[in-house]
């Protein structure tokens, strides 16, 4: 596949200049460009985002693209009305950096917050998942639901918080959000 030359100033401008804070998150399960090539953008395992080498530090560009992402079978895309080009994820898009517990009607809720400012609280629709590190001594790898069949990793100190508010539930340890139990084992 071609690489192409990404101009961030443009796939910024084709999205708008109004703060993202703004508006709600573009509908990009209707957009459906033609595959326009490969970036050189890769998003790392601790949420990351890297250009041609060199990370992005403009967090609203990154917030900006965080919104526009698709994913399709294994593969990732920036996805704009006219454009939609690959990237590469190291292991998922999305990577949260807070936990925070509050009371909703079905009970306990446990909110998570990603790098990129995604709310996101575990439930039915956004599951929470514990895997294993391959290759390691049962090192856990807990991943949250986020949209459009992406997940988000949970960080390590999110991850120990989780680990406070755990129960025995059924024989194993889990926690509750939304009415739901979900396993961290």
């Amino acid at each position: 596949m071609s690489e192409k030359k990404l101009d961030l100033a443009s796939l910024q401008q084709q999205l708008g200049n109004e703060p993202q804070e703004k508006r709600s998150l573009p509908p990009v399960h209707l957009w459906k460009p033609e595959f326009s090539g490969d970036l050189d953008i890769q998003i790392t395992r601790d949420g990351r985002w890297i250009h041609e080498g060199g990370e992005i530090k403009r967090p609203a560009m990154v917030k900006l693209f965080s919104t526009i992402l698709w994913r399709e079978g294994d593969r990732y895309f920036l996805v704009t009305p006219v454009e939609k080009v690959g990237i590469q994820v190291e292991d998922v898009p999305f990577f949260f950096t807070r936990l925070d517990v509050r009371q909703g009607p079905q009970g306990q809720e446990l909110v998570f917050t990603s790098s990129t400012d995604d709310e996101v609280i575990a439930s039915a629709e956004h599951p929470l998942r514990v895997e294993t590190v391959p290759g390691t001594d049962d090192e856990p790898a807990p991943y949250l639901m986020v949209r459009y069949g992406m997940e988000g990793r949970l960080n390590r100190n999110v991850f120990y918080q989780l680990a406070d508010l755990a129960e025995e539930h059924n024989g194993v340890f889990a926690v509750q959000s939304c009415g739901q139990w979900f396993v961290l084992e």
